[in-house]
């Protein structure tokens, strides 16, 4: 059995969007735990609304193609995400596969591109490292070895340098 952290986010209509991935995953999956919701500022398009991010630990038999193309898919389609041309576009959802166990690999997404494992997004943004820190604080980095709890911690703080504030904030 595999363990596996997706990572969601929103911001178009993002109080029923959110719930409603976490939702099918569920239906999909055998869940184990949810992160607390997180406010945060967008990247890279910043005049969009604000987006809320979570992190979902969950069980599966599944690789991470047919996570990607049966679950993610399916979550994708009946949210009704349309992707854009600018991949920071404001969305319905976004999903993605942070974590595969402890593995480091790549995986084919069903589009022909390669993505990794773990998602490099988990050592660069707060609005990632730490919804993802709140389920699995003690575990490893697959690559650095660095506790994801103190990954976060360090992620946000030089964020809070840098603006001088949070931009996270848990609703």
């Amino acid at each position: 059995m595999n363990q596996v952290v997706i990572a969601l986010g929103s911001n178009i209509e993002k109080e029923r969007n959110l719930p409603r991935a976490v939702e099918l995953l569920r239906e999909m999956c055998e869940v184990t735990a949810v992160s607390p919701i997180y406010e945060t500022e967008p990247v890279g398009l910043l005049n969009q609304p604000l987006f809320w991010n979570t992190a979902v630990l969950l069980q599966t038999d599944l690789s991470a193609s047919q996570i990607k193309q049966q679950i993610i898919g399916h979550i994708e389609t009946q949210l009704k995400r349309v992707r854009q041309a600018d991949k920071n576009a404001p969305r319905t959802i976004d999903a993605d596969i942070v974590l595969f166990n402890d593995a480091v690999f790549e995986y084919d997404g069903g589009d022909g591109r390669s993505r990794p494992i773990p998602d490099p997004d988990l050592a660069k943004f707060p609005h990632v490292a730490v919804p993802v820190a709140d389920l699995l604080p003690e575990f490893p980095h697959p690559q650095t070895g660095e506790p994801l709890g103190e990954l976060a911690k360090r992620l946000l703080a030089e964020v809070v340098v840098e603006y001088g504030r949070s931009p996270l904030t848990k609703r």
